[in-house]
């Protein structure tokens, strides 16, 4: 490594140099056995993603921190690792199957798995080469995967140790459906987008003899979803609304399938909405599913009406008209779906009651359906409507695994910085569902259980162990689901470490002491760390969370790839250099803030390292080299002892400013003296001492000679 440098700053060639110095050195890893430990571990990225603008400032963060506690002198471990990323992975590898004309379902499960595995081989895990051209210091010799053995024995051994403890159960109930990748995905997983739609009115005729106050004999309802009528099983009435309540307890004759349906009286109805009645359809509705359950329908009772691809199925009572069955929920291509076919059925029965809608000129036009934007449920993966859907799944009880995390932050033992997000988190904590785990994929962690004859079901670590608890002989399958990937994630903080084995690394660095992570994971991923941690070790995870805000476009929008306004962090590295980067995101980051995108900024980050640079080899040309000791040499002249005290001073701003994790303040520090007082004051002040000339300074009696200017001496 030369010492002498070069009259060009070139960020790419010294960050690349410096980096792989410092790695193939083991700069990097935890090796002072007797100082104190200080641990982080960083969000797991996809084992199929690649540094995005979030991943830049999330890893700048952390980066600072670990570097920080490393020159404090602690045994400072920076975990790092991959998630494998079940359904992004999955749908990685399909695509390539597609490209060449083949499929999954040609293979068997472990034929498929085996792709994936040469996948990874292959292409799997650029981000982390593009972690290391970000800087960051992480202990690159022990990178985790979250489909490593150890890590598999782990999550296998937890999903156990929950249903024996009766936390983890299989129900009957709705998820959210993605007919697309065909699998279920967690409520965090659904995207509202805000979509053209429409506000259909019915007229559900009464059982002969039944009619309204008002003499009708039909109830009317209205509906955003048309199709569904296929599966209602009740119409609701708001229980102090007038116009129904002597028909509450009756029943309508659901139109096309004949089905007789009743009346129930239910807050759910809004009396100001619409025509005050509502379609019950609990089968594919969550609101829809509560109602049906407090109107005495059973969960196995509820009808289905779609398959796992949105076609039309027949119901359990038979009553869906054939000319239905295998229509798509919605027109697709050049066909109607099942929404239109049920709409034109309506209407040629005389059932639909139009829209009417006046022009400019006053003329009055009929249409089927009023015009409404409707909130929709996108997946964020398959990019389809989500379809609440009926099946069997495996659920955490969650309520009852969030009363630790709950406690512990009430009580300080976990802190959350900024505080303001407290509120947020006990909100969702105390009004927690159960968390849906299962997902129907091949690629990911197979749920250890069994069925067996007369639907039992047994749990255990391997197919011997649940063998030994069947008997001998006993015909057993394993379940073909796999594990919700935040399952697996929620163990990182302690299975990183070598849990369940009692390793030293375990013993010595868990709980961690930090964890940075987007608010937008708070719930996807920090709090279920919490529950998994309490669980599984009685202890917390980590002592701190750090919630650190979004990047924005320059407008303030979100980025997004359908409007283009993504930024590619890579790029800026490649123009600007790594570090001026880093010190963009540091110097904006304040206290979870959202940070608006600014290249300018950036660029004038790289000038501020330039300027760094610039002011090195000027104190290289004049015999000024590194210090040699910690402390501050002796200072005979004034303007070294004004400088030693601006360091001093410096660097006290920055040890508050880290200790409360405000970064901005610590960029800030470090630039106005870097820039203002440093290289505007003190290079200017003692570059009459390096010329061979009398020093204005002197005449003061601030010093005599040239060699004192040199901080080292």
């Amino acid at each position: 490594m030369t010492n002498t440098l070069s009259t060009t700053f070139d960020p790419a060639q010294i960050e690349a140099r410096w980096y792989s110095h410092w790695e193939e050195n083991g700069c990097f890893r935890p090796e002072r056995p007797d100082a104190e430990p200080f641990t982080i571990v960083n969000p797991p990225p996809n084992v199929t993603g690649s540094l995005h603008i979030g991943h830049a400032l999330d890893n700048t963060l952390q980066d600072i921190i670990v570097r920080y506690e490393r020159l404090r002198g602690k045994d400072a471990l920076w975990v790092v690792g991959m998630d494998h990323a079940g359904i992004a992975t999955q749908m990685v590898v399909e695509r390539q199957l597609e490209a060449k004309q083949d499929k999954r379902t040609n293979y068997s499960r472990e034929e498929f798995i085996e792709k994936v595995w040469e996948w990874k081989a292959e292409s799997g895990g650029a981000i982390t080469r593009q972690l290391r051209r970000l800087g960051c210091s992480m202990d690159w010799s022990r990178e985790q995967f979250t489909m490593d053995d150890h890590f598999v024995r782990a999550v296998t051994k937890t999903f156990v140790d929950m249903y024996n403890a009766g936390l983890i159960y299989r129900d009957k109930r709705l998820v959210n459906w993605d007919p697309k990748l065909k699998t279920a995905i967690s409520d965090l997983e659904v995207e509202q987008q805000t979509i053209p739609g429409g506000f259909w009115h019915f007229k559900y005729p009464l059982e002969d003899g039944v009619t309204l106050d008002s003499g009708a004999d039909y109830i009317e309802v209205a509906t955003t979803r048309p199709e569904t009528m296929l599966a209602d099983m009740a119409v609701a009435v708001h229980p102090t609304d007038e116009r129904y309540r002597s028909v509450i307890g009756k029943h309508v004759i659901l139109p096309i399938t004949g089905r007789r349906i009743p009346i129930v009286a239910d807050e759910h109805a809004d009396p100001e909405l619409g025509s005050g009645a509502v379609k019950i359809t609990p089968g594919h509705d969550f609101n829809d599913f509560e109602v049906g359950k407090r109107a005495g329908i059973a969960p196995a009772d509820m009808l289905n009406m779609l398959d796992a691809e949105a076609n039309v199925c027949q119901t359990a009572d038979g009553l869906v008209p054939e000319e239905f069955l295998g229509l798509h929920r919605f027109r697709r291509d050049e066909l109607n779906g099942a929404r239109e076919a049920v709409v034109a059925r309506m209407k040629a029965d005389g059932l639909l009651i139009p829209h009417v809608a006046k022009t400019k000129k006053g003329e009055e036009i009929e249409h089927d359906a009023e015009p409404r934007q409707i909130a929709t449920p996108f997946g964020d993966r398959g990019g389809v409507v989500i379809e609440p859907w009926l099946t069997d799944q495996w659920y955490v009880d969650a309520e009852k695994l969030a009363q630790k995390p709950i406690e512990a932050v009430r009580s300080g033992e976990v802190e959350i910085v900024p505080k303001t997000w407290e509120k947020t988190f006990f909100n969702w904590m105390e009004n927690i569902q159960p968390w849906c785990v299962s997902r129907q994929l091949w690629w990911g962690h197979r749920i250890p259980a069994w069925y067996g004859p007369e639907g039992r079901v047994i749990v255990a670590e391997d197919a011997e162990a649940a063998q030994s608890l069947a008997g001998p002989g006993v015909a057993l399958v394993q379940d073909e689901d796999v594990l919700d990937t935040w399952f697996s994630s929620a163990l990182w903080p302690f299975a990183t470490l070598g849990w369940p084995e009692k390793t030293d690394l375990l013993e010595k660095h868990y709980p961690n002491n930090l964890l940075i992570s987007g608010f937008d994971i708070l719930f996807f991923w920090d709090a279920r760390m919490l529950m998994a941690g309490y669980f599984n070790t009685g202890s917390k995870p980590w002592k701190k969370l750090y919630l650190h805000g979004l990047v924005r476009a320059e407008d303030g929008s979100k980025m997004s790839k359908s409007k283009g306004n993504v930024v590619d962090p890579l790029t800026l590295v490649d123009k600007y250099g790594a570090d001026a980067l880093r010190f963009f995101m540091a110097a904006m980051e304040s206290q979870g803030r959202d940070i608006k995108m600014d290249k300018s900024r950036v660029e004038g980050y790289r000038n501020f390292a330039t300027k760094l640079w610039n002011a090195v080899r000027f104190c290289q040309t004049n015999g000024i080299g590194a210090s040699q000791s910690i402390a501050a040499p002796p200072a005979r002249l004034a303007v070294n002892s004004w400088i030693i005290g601006e360091v001093i001073e410096t660097k006290a701003e920055i040890e508050k400013a880290l200790a409360d994790l405000r970064f901005d303040a610590a960029a800030s520090a470090i630039y106005h003296f870097v820039w203002d007082r440093f290289c505007d004051w003190y290079l200017e002040l003692i570059k009459p001492v390096f010329a061979e000339k009398p020093s204005p300074l002197e005449g003061r009696g601030l010093g005599e000679g040239n060699g004192e200017a040199s901080p080292g001496r």
